[in-house]
């Protein structure tokens, strides 16, 4: 569509190599950015599909996606948008300070399910790797540059199908169950002359001389802490020893559970896109790996990133070093500036 943003290939303002690092970058503010390219169709049974990229924040981004997906055959690239049916969509996802996260969605009979974990991307403005591995057995990992920071069963994370067991809906708590494990030691008395008033009126304090009760009301002395006060008297605990435990509700087979051994197949695999939202642009995109291979994509990942991450934060830091020194040049050409000027008013003076 032509209202959206453009990708540019740069490798950006800092590098590892001017040319290797190039990647496919957002050039344009509040944009919806759009891209995608096919290949021959496949699908992952009985195989591990592993999806990688790297992603670069160069910009410091305050909100916009970093995320990719994966497209059956049949996506329509020239009218792909938002609500275009995909299999997986993985990456990240910045907006404020509350959301930077990594999102893992999974399509299963036509519905998008979301991870149930909590996982936190990289927000920083050096390029990082994702890598997703979904392996035929039903579990899963997220690496974060070549780390596993998350990982475990499909089942588990997502709700793709139906509870296994849920509450007996005709159990309940037993009335006698007693699942105090603290209780009031009954041999505890409150001592007498406990009960103090917290505040009283200052016995020291005297009515004003000048006080009139007709104008100013009747005269009250002000209240000060009851140096008596013991607070608020609290009775010793001591173990009950009818303590049951705590309750657990019991749970019965739930007849609608119908578990699936290929949660994690896709049939007609046929493309891969960035279709994503961004308030401030400067993403660069790069490095975009399929395999059934996850060693191979790791050693893809160290021969990518793990070389470019290096060289770029050299360039980095050498650039803030030129900044600053550039800085602290200008800095002195206006002091001596001001120093000339102040010699040139105080001269001229002189001279008059």
């Amino acid at each position: 569509m032509s209202d959206y943003g453009k990708f540019i290939l740069t490798a950006g303002n800092f590098y590892g190599d001017s040319e290797k690092d190039k990647g496919i970058q957002t050039s344009q503010n509040a944009k919806f950015y759009a891209r995608s390219i096919r290949f021959n169709q496949f699908n992952n049974e009985g195989q591990t599909l592993v999806i990688q990229f790297t992603v670069k924040h160069e910009q410091n981004i305050d909100c916009g996606g970093g995320y990719i997906k994966l497209f059956p055959v049949d996506l329509n690239q020239d009218d792909m948008y938002g609500d275009s049916p995909y299999y997986i969509m993985f990456g990240p996802d910045i907006c404020g300070p509350g959301t930077k996260k990594v999102h893992v969605i999974f399509n299963y009979k036509g519905k998008n399910y979301l991870i149930k974990k909590d996982i936190r991307c990289k927000d920083d403005e050096y390029t990082h790797l994702y890598t997703l591995v979904l392996r035929s057995d039903n579990t899963y990992e997220v690496k974060i540059d070549n780390k596993k920071v998350e990982s475990g069963t499909l089942e588990d994370d997502w709700d793709l199908l139906r509870a296994k067991t849920f509450k007996d809906p005709n159990a309940k708590k037993p009335e006698d169950w007693d699942d105090r494990e603290k209780i009031n030691d009954p041999d505890d008395v409150k001592p007498e002359g406990w009960d103090k008033p917290e505040n009283i009126p200052d016995p020291d304090a005297k009515k004003p001389d000048d006080w009139e009760n007709e104008m100013d009301g009747e005269w009250e002395p002000p209240m000060i802490r009851n140096p008596q006060y013991k607070g608020e008297w609290k009775s010793r605990q001591i173990n009950n020893p009818n303590f049951k435990g705590n309750w657990v509700h019991p749970e019965i087979d739930n007849p609608e559970y119908t578990p699936d051994a290929n949660l994690y197949k896709y049939d007609n695999i046929g493309a891969l896109g960035l279709d994503l939202w961004q308030v401030k642009s400067g993403t660069i995109f790069d490095n975009f790996l399929i395999t059934n291979d996850s060693k191979y994509a790791e050693e893809y990942g160290n021969q990518t990133w793990g070389i470019t991450k290096i060289g770029e934060k050299e360039m980095k830091k050498q650039e803030e070093l030129k900044n600053q020194k550039e800085e602290k040049t200008e800095e002195v050409e206006e002091k001596e500036e001001k120093q000339e000027k102040t010699v040139e008013k105080d001269t001229a003076k002189d001279e008059l």
